[in-house]
């Protein structure tokens, strides 16, 4: 790759939930722009329900050039999450990127709603972004540069009938991001959340076929969110961070015209119908 198209060229990423889906498709990008890539996920195989590994994920990426490390990782344990770290540390000598992908959901009203699935969304949603934070951002700080992204919503006191639980969690990583925003901002480390505007084709929206996530035709391509998130990590991290960023918002922030927006659906075409979901009601995703 030419040089001016590796913006990245020399950084080293973390994602988590990298095996399939949206966490596959930042993955890739990442590594296209020239960033070595830690892919960390639970899944070692891919099955007929949830296509896709860590380590299919990785050979996509050094298929094309690039550099990346499969590393089997259970987010609910932090010694999985500091074992993570040390070994992106170890291959790759340094963390500059983070990207707190890995999330359970269940949306269904409180009383349809079992505490153990609460305590599932909350450690792998809250606790796991966390925990990944704690233990990378020594690596940042010592870099002098580093972007940590949530994959979580905009703060609101909108209420949120039937997603009361996953939103508590989703929210939770927004605070996670804020706080580290403020905390770290002196020493060059930014943290902002990103969160889509509408349905994002993924394993999320294939497998959970309700009118909560609309019909395909309603839903845009994963490059949205992907060419938002490197509209984030290729910038200078005291000059982005701390933000609740919703990806189509941002995009049109930085310059990207309706033309460029309206190509982003799955069908190449806006719908008849568009399930549009606000700033105030990206938590219901």
């Amino acid at each position: 790759m030419h040089e001016e198209s590796t913006p990245l060229a020399g950084r080293v990423a973390i994602v988590t939930g990298a095996s399939r889906g949206i966490g596959r498709a930042f993955a890739l990008r990442l590594a296209r722009a020239g960033a070595a890539v830690t892919v960390a996920a639970k899944s070692e195989a891919a099955s007929e329900r949830l296509p896709g590994s860590i380590h299919s994920v990785a050979a996509e990426i050094e298929a094309a050039g690039g550099a990346a490390l499969a590393v089997r990782t259970d987010v609910r344990s932090e010694e999985g999450i500091a074992a993570m770290v040390a070994a992106t540390v170890e291959r790759f000598g340094r963390v500059d990127i983070l990207i707190n992908n890995a999330g359970a959901l269940w949306w269904e009203r409180v009383l349809e709603t079992p505490p153990k699935r609460y305590d599932l969304m909350w450690e792998i949603n809250v606790r796991a972004s966390f925990l990944c934070a704690y233990h990378a951002l020594p690596h940042m700080i010592r870099g002098g540069w580093g972007h940590i992204v949530n994959c979580s919503p905009p703060i609101t006191t909108e209420p949120s009938p039937g997603y009361v639980a996953y939103m508590t969690t989703k929210m939770g990583m927004t605070r996670v991001a804020i706080g580290i925003a403020a905390e770290y901002r002196e020493q060059n480390v930014a943290a902002n959340s990103l969160w889509p505007a509408t349905p994002i084709e993924s394993a999320a929206t294939l497998n959970w076929q309700s009118a909560k996530v609309g019909t395909p035709e309603q839903w845009r391509t994963p490059d949205i969110l992907c060419d938002a998130l490197m509209e984030i990590v290729t910038s200078e991290p005291q000059t982005c961070t701390g933000r609740q960023l919703i990806d189509e918002t941002f995009l049109r922030e930085r310059g990207w015209s309706e033309e460029r927006i309206a190509a982003y659906w799955l069908t190449g075409r806006a719908p008849e119908h568009p399930l549009w979901i606000d700033g105030r009601e990206t938590a219901r995703m």
